[in-house]
């Protein structure tokens, strides 16, 4: 280890630690802190730089927080609510992918940045709706499904198209049937193993388990899935998405695992992801007006293609101004709008001043989004659905 990595580890160790307690007391998620960390101790002062040790941990955070997306993801909300929400959420779903593509088609943009305002950020969706007292109304289930729908399928729509553009329409695209059929057997192999052998599988959950085998078996899944799909030629953040829901669908009542598992991911790896795409900002991007400018318009076109379809949700019995909050909250953006736009950038389709472009976008999102629903339904409002859930 060099002199140089020994300065990024002291850096980021302080920073993943500080950061959380200085966002809770200003009132700003830690991802948007660990960015702008990474861009002060990166470009801005030129004290941590990219290298392989960074890229490495960084790689790791970013496929766990892929694979967590998909770990997260509550199956029995489907189960729960039948089939007009989902059919509700695929309308929406459709409606922002076509207004995307006409927005990026009217700026002269590659039409993979649709994919990119096409995605929304479960992790701000959930947390907003559990403060509002809301997840489990009509509005907050509606919406909820709205924003796991539109996570997994904006992935599934990156792989495609990220597979068109580096093989072409060609037999390679048969890889990615594959490995939906490799991701059903595995999945039906541990059912059964699970069904056969339930005491051994429960020590995946014991909390004092001194071999930590429910975190080894959560990595082991992630990598192998992480590593057939990059022999099949698709993108890895599928595989790890798919790991994590796959997980998610065989065991419904993980105990303590999960927690376990997102305090070691969200405790160190993927901040140092977010720290790294700080540190890989192109600030230079940026000092130009005109750059900013069309930060703003594109701020304008990621609340419009989401608030928009909402108006769906007027179909489903919900007034105007629940509908409207709800698009509000879908147009938060976060994790998911950086991934995506990184594996554009990898692509080729997404430049380095619109990757910088894209990061202010997220935040700014992320932040006006959360905001806007709580001030477009007020609290009253907010007490209303509650009760009429009970009622119901």
């Amino acid at each position: 280890m060099t002199a140089s990595d020994a300065t990024t580890l002291i850096f980021i160790a302080a920073a993943a630690f500080v950061l959380p307690l200085l966002g809770g007391r200003i009132g700003l998620p830690a991802v948007i802190l660990e960015i702008l960390f990474g861009i002060g101790v990166g470009p801005a002062l030129g004290i941590v730089h990219e290298g392989e040790l960074l890229g490495a941990l960084a790689e790791l955070g970013f496929l766990l927080l892929l694979f967590l997306s998909g770990f997260e993801i509550d199956l029995r909300v489907f189960e729960r609510q039948g089939a007009r929400p989902v059919i509700s959420g695929l309308a929406m779903f459709v409606a922002t992918v076509g207004l995307s593509l006409l927005a990026t088609q009217l700026l002269g943009l590659h039409l993979f940045v649709g994919l990119v305002l096409s995605t929304t950020s479960v992790g701000l969706v959930v947390p907003t709706l559990r403060a509002a007292r809301l997840v489990s109304t009509r509005l907050g289930q509606d919406t909820l499904i709205s924003a796991l729908l539109a996570d997994f399928l904006t992935l599934l729509a990156v792989t495609v198209v990220a597979m068109v553009l580096q093989f072409g329409v060609s037999a390679r695209l048969l890889g990615l049937p594959a490995f939906f059929v490799a991701v059903a057997v595995v999945l039906l192999l541990v059912r059964r193993a699970a069904w056969w052998m339930p005491e051994r599988f429960e020590r995946l959950f014991d909390a004092d388990d001194p071999d930590e085998l429910g975190i080894r078996a959560t990595l082991a899944l992630m990598l192998v899935f992480v590593g057939l799909a990059i022999v099949l030629g698709i993108e890895p953040i599928l595989g790890a998405f798919l790991a994590g829901m796959a997980f998610a669908l065989v065991f419904r009542d993980r105990a303590g695992l999960d927690r376990k598992l997102t305090g070691f991911a969200y405790g160190f790896l993927i901040p140092i992801f977010f720290i790294n795409v700080g540190v890989g900002f192109q600030l230079d991007a940026l000092a130009e007006p005109a750059a900013v400018g069309f930060t703003a318009l594109l701020l304008v076109v990621a609340l419009a293609v989401k608030i928009v379809p909402a108006a769906l949700l007027v179909l489903r019995r919900h007034t105007p101004r629940e509908a409207l909050a709800a698009g509000a909250l879908l147009s938060a953006r976060l994790s998911l709008i950086i991934v995506v736009a990184r594996v554009g950038t990898e692509l080729g389709v997404v430049d380095t001043t619109l990757e910088a472009e894209i990061i202010l976008l997220a935040a700014a999102t992320a932040l006006i989004g959360p905001a806007a629903f709580r001030w477009i339904l007020p609290r009253a409002e907010r007490g209303l659905a509650e009760r009429e859930l009970g009622a119901a």
